[in-house]
C-alpha cells in the first residue's frame, strides 16, 4: 500500500473528517462548516479539472476577502494545481503581467472587475478560462473568444457531490503556491513555495502560538499578505475557526464582531492596532476571550505596546518577523516583550538564524550584519527568475543546501535575541507589503510633464516607511502635489502610493549622475527633525 503524502489541502480534509459540523468560516452573514467547504472545494477541484487544469498548472485568485477566496485555494490545491492569490487592489497591467509571467491557465474573480479582468486577459496568451464570481454569478459581456468563461455557482452545480477530478498525485516537495511580491528591478517576482515549504510553517507557528480547536481567529487582512493566508492555513490546520472581514476600515464593526464571535486570536500589523488605539470607548467592549494578539510587518512602537498591555492585561502579545520568502523567521515570546520590546525574537521552531559580513561568515553578537535563515520553510525560488534566486539561496554549510539570505541587517544579542537594523538594498517595507522604488518611478514618469522622478522610505512609527515621492517637472510645466497623487492613485496599489509628494527644482546627483537617493534620505531625516523640534 503506497503511504499518502501530506500537502495543505489535508488541513481541511482531515478537519472536516474530525470535525464534520463545526463552524470553520464566518463571513459577513454566512456560515461554513468543515463539511460544507471540503465538499465545495471537492466540487470545484471536479471542475478545474474538468476545464484541463493539471498538475503544478498556475489559477489565479483575484478575489477580496471571500468564502469564494477560500474556496478558491483548497480546490485549486485539490486540483493538484498551484494557486496565486492576488491583491484586489491590483491594476489590469500588472494583472497581465503576472498573468504572463507564470503562464496562469485559469482566472478567478468578480464580476465587478470583468473590465479589468478582461483587459488583462487580452494580454495574457496562456489564459484559457475566466470564471466569475457574483451575486447572481452572471457572465459579463464582453468576451474574447479564445478564453472559455464560466460562473462559479454553474462550476460547482456541474459536479457531482463528494466526487474526485482524479487520483492524487502531487507530493510534499511540489509547488502549492505562488505569490507575487515587488523586486528590485520594479518588476513583482514570484515566490514559489512548495506543500512542504507551508506545512513546516504553518506547523511552527501554531506551535509556539499554541494554538488549539477552540481558538476563533479574525482576520482583517487580505488573503493576498501571506500573513492574512496562513490565518485561514493554520485555523483549518488545527481546526479553529476564522472569522473573515474584508479589512479594518470600519474598526467599531470588527471590533463588535470579536465581541459577538468570541475571538481569541487578534492578528494584525501596526497600522491596524494604531487605529484600534486611536479609537474611543474601548473599555465598554468584552475582551475577556481574547487569548493572544500578533504583529508583524514592522515592529511596534515601545508606547503602542505599552497600551496594548493596558487594554489587554490578560493577552498575549506576539512580536514577530517575517519574509514572504521563508514565511516567518522570529517570534518574541510574550513574556519577554515588557523587557525586550524592540526586539523581534529568536528564530521559531524547526529553523535555524543567523547573521553575517559581507564576506559569508558568522559574525559576532553585537555586530551588525545580513540576517541568513536556515529551514524547509525557505522557498524553492523565484519563479522563472534563476539569477535573483541564486542571489538570495545560497549554498549552505553542509553538502546539497542553500539558505536564505534575507538582505536585512540586524544585530544579535548574548541570549540570541534579533534586532532589526535596516535593508540592505532600497525595497521599501510599508504596511508589511515590500515595495520596489522602480515601481512608483515607472508610474511618476508616465505622468506627462515629469522630467525627472526618485521614490524612498523614510522611518514611520506605524507603516515601518513612508513612501516618499520626488518629484521634477520640465520645462515650463506646472504640476501639482495633488495632480501627482491623483495619477499613482490611479495607477498603483493603496499600498504603493505615496505618503507625500516633494516637487523640487533639481536634484542632488552622484558623480555618475545618478540621482542620490543618500542625500534625499538625509533631507527627509532633517525634515523630520526640524519638525518634530518646533512641535510643541
Amino acid at each position: 500500500m503506497t503511504q499518502r503524502p501530506y500537502l495543505v489541502q489535508h488541513f481541511l480534509e482531515e478537519s472536516a473528517r474530525r470535525l464534520p459540523s463545526k463552524t470553520a468560516l464566518i463571513c459577513g452573514s454566512r456560515r461554513f462548516t468543515y463539511c460544507e467547504i471540503n465538499d465545495t472545494t471537492d466540487r470545484l477541484a471536479c471542475f478545474l479539472a474538468s476545464t484541463g487544469v493539471q498538475r503544478q498548472d498556475r489559477v489565479a485568485v483575484w478575489l477580496d476577502n471571500s468564502a469564494e477566496a477560500v474556496f478558491s485555494i483548497f480546490g485549486i490545491l485539490k486540483a493538484d494545481a498551484v494557486f496565486l492569490v492576488l491583491s484586489p487592489t491590483m491594476k489590469a497591467g500588472k494583472l497581465a503581467f503576472i498573468l504572463n509571467d507564470c503562464q496562469v491557465k485559469t482566472l478567478i474573480t468578480h464580476v465587478n472587475r470583468s473590465r479589468m479582468a478582461l483587459e488583462a486577459a487580452a494580454a495574457a496568451e496562456h489564459l484559457e478560462n475566466i470564471v466569475w464570481v457574483g451575486e447572481k454569478d452572471e457572465v459579463p459581456s464582453g468576451q474574447t473568444e479564445r478564453i472559455a468563461h464560466a460562473s462559479f455557482a454553474e462550476a460547482l452545480l456541474s459536479q457531482s457531490p463528494g466526487g474526485k477530478s482524479h487520483t492524487f498525485v502531487n507530493i510534499d516537495q511540489d509547488l502549492a503556491a505562488i505569490i507575487y511580491t515587488s523586486g528590485s528591478t520594479g518588476e513583482p517576482k514570484g515566490i514559489m513555495l512548495t506543500h512542504l515549504n507551508m506545512l513546516s510553517a504553518a506547523h511552527s507557528i501554531t506551535t509556539y502560538l499554541e494554538n488549539r480547536e477552540d481558538d476563533i481567529i479574525i482576520n482583517a487582512l487580505p488573503l493576498s499578505f501571506d500573513y492574512g493566508l496562513y490565518q485561514v492555513l493554520m485555523a483549518f490546520k488545527f481546526g479553529g475557526t476564522v472569522v473573515l472581514e474584508w479589512s479594518f476600515t470600519y474598526p467599531y464593526q470588527v471590533i463588535q464582531r470579536m465581541i459577538d464571535e468570541r475571538v481569541t486570536g487578534f492578528p494584525g500589523v501596526p497600522t491596524i492596532f494604531a487605529i484600534l488605539l486611536g479609537l474611543k470607548g474601548l473599555e465598554k467592549y468584552d475582551f475577556s476571550h481574547l487569548r493572544y494578539i500578533t504583529n508583524t510587518a514592522a515592529a511596534l512602537p515601545p508606547a503602542h505596546i505599552r497600551k496594548l498591555r493596558e487594554l489587554f492585561p490578560h493577552v498575549r502579545i506576539y512580536s514577530m518577523y517575517g519574509l514572504t520568502e521563508c514565511k516567518r523567521v522570529s517570534y518574541l515570546p510574550p513574556e519577554e516583550i515588557d523587557r525586550r520590546p524592540n526586539s523581534i525574537g529568536r528564530g521559531m521552531p524547526n529553523e535555524e538564524v543567523w547573521i553575517v559580513d559581507e564576506n559569508g561568515d558568522r559574525i559576532p553578537p553585537g555586530t551588525v550584519g545580513e540576517l541568513v535563515v536556515r529551514g524547509s520553510n525557505v522557498m524553492r525560488g523565484y519563479w522563472n527568475r534563476p539569477e535573483d534566486t541564486a542571489r538570495t539561496l545560497r549554498p549552505g554549510r553542509y553538502p546539497g543546501e542553500v539558505v536564505l539570505h534575507t538582505g536585512d541587517l540586524f544585530r544579535m544579542d548574548d541570549e540570541g535575541y534579533l534586532y532589526f537594523v535596516g535593508r540592505r538594498d532600497d525595497m521599501i517595507k510599508t504596511r508589511g507589503e515590500r515595495v520596489s522604488p522602480r515601481e512608483i518611478e515607472a508610474c511618476l514618469f508616465a505622468l506627462d510633464g515629469v522630467a525627472e522622478a526618485a521614490v524612498i522610505g523614510v522611518p514611520h512609527e506605524i507603516l515601518g516607511q513612508a513612501i516618499v515621492a520626488f518629484v521634477r517637472c520640465g520645462d515650463g510645466v506646472v504640476l501639482t502635489a495633488r495632480d501627482v497623487l491623483r495619477h499613482c492613485k490611479r495607477h498603483l496599489e493603496e499600498f504603493m502610493i505615496p505618503q507625500s509628494v516633494e516637487l523640487v527644482s533639481s536634484f542632488p546627483k552622484t558623480s555618475t549622475g545618478k540621482i542620490d537617493k543618500l542625500s534625499l534620505r538625509s533631507f527627509q531625516a532633517a525634515r523630520q527633525e526640524s519638525c518634530s523640534e518646533r512641535t510643541p
